[in-house]
């Protein structure tokens, strides 16, 4: 199946600078905030396969044009596609995306990458809390979640990439070595959700989505606590199916490698875009990117109505002959730290 978009664009959305041992993979949309497109991801799936094979090169280090590193999928192509029933070109993008994903993920040489400290968007896979509500954690934030390894200031970035050029080695001890250099502590913000991160704990460990909730509702009725409110009204706002399919994911995703993981999340994200369960991806971004009048009708409209059935559908293969189950490249040579995520 042919992509929509040709990906000779990709050259353009994708640059490379840098040395023989250090390159430089920069992200060149800077008016879409460097959302990935089809182009790019191929692009990007290519030369990280590349480089790896490549003795020379040592080091990868990721980083944006203007003021955002990546805001993600470029979801505004795919809704395209959807609307013109074309949602299997939309599966293509992910397929290339995922491959992209578990080759980054299992890479044999260092990767560092320059992100913005302000705040990051995050998505499912980190965790029941952030998952479910789309909370947004600032650096000091990711840091402490140890979702982050390290915080630099944006003034020292181009002199620690510098450094990482000099370096000349794939050694990860002397290239984290480098960054703790340029490296600062920053201070969590006074009203910084890391506070309460025992009380998530407690809330956002019961069993059901219906059971968070109401754990929620009942301590709200007891305390006046502006966080239990915001996030109980986050909560009710959001897609109830997406909510449940949500948190079977995180949970299930625990036990699993990195590759089951990419396998299960290409099954779903194919279900979405088919819109046989439920259309609310579809009225999520008429809701918000479209018609942007942020009231979006869901359907199933409550948690009570979406049951487990239509709950394993998302997990289970698609029903359509020329979909089959994301397959992933055989992975060989890699060293420890790879090797665990598999």
């Amino acid at each position: 199946m042919e992509p929509s978009n040709s990906t000779k664009g990709g050259a353009d959305q994708v640059l490379v600078e840098g040395h023989s041992h250090a390159k430089k993979v920069v992200f060149n949309r800077p008016k879409q905030l460097n959302a990935l497109s089809f182009q790019m991801v191929s692009r990007l799936l290519e030369l990280f396969l590349a480089c790896e094979g490549d003795h020379n090169v040592k080091l990868i280090i990721l980083k944006g044009k203007g003021r955002a590193f990546c805001a993600g999928g470029d979801v505004a192509t795919v809704v395209h596609d959807i609307t013109e029933g074309k949602w299997k070109l939309g599966a293509e993008f992910f397929r290339i995306e995922y491959i992209m994903n578990y080759v980054m993920a299992t890479y044999s040489k260092p990767q560092v990458f320059a992100m913005p400290e302000t705040a990051l968007g995050l998505f499912p896979d980190v965790g029941e809390y952030v998952g479910l509500t789309g909370t947004r954690l600032d650096g000091a934030e990711m840091l402490a979640c140890g979702l982050a390894t390290h915080f630099v200031p944006e003034v020292r970035l181009s002199l620690l990439e510098e450094a990482l050029c000099n370096a000349n080695s794939s050694d990860p001890a002397i290239i984290s070595a480098i960054i703790d250099e340029f490296s600062q502590q920053p201070r969590l913000k006074e009203k910084s959700v890391y506070h309460l991160l025992d009380i998530i704990n407690d809330f956002f460990s019961r069993r059901t989505v219906e059971e968070i909730i109401l754990a929620l509702e009942r301590e709200a009725v007891n305390t006046n606590n502006g966080w239990i409110s915001s996030t109980i009204k986050s909560l009710k706002t959001a897609s109830p199916t997406s909510l449940k399919i949500t948190l079977r994911s995180i949970r299930e995703g625990r036990h699993q490698g990195v590759g089951q993981c990419l396998i299960s999340e290409y099954r779903m994200v194919c279900h979405v875009m088919q819109g046989k369960v439920s259309k609310d991806f579809m009225e999520g971004c008429r809701a918000i990117l479209l018609d942007k009048d942020k009231n979006p009708k869901w359907e199933p409209s409550k948690l009570e109505l979406v049951s487990d059935e239509m709950v394993n559908r998302y997990f289970s293969k698609v029903d359509e002959e020329d979909v089959a189950d994301l397959k992933l490249p055989t992975r060989s040579n890699l060293p420890a730290h790879a090797i665990a995520k598999l």
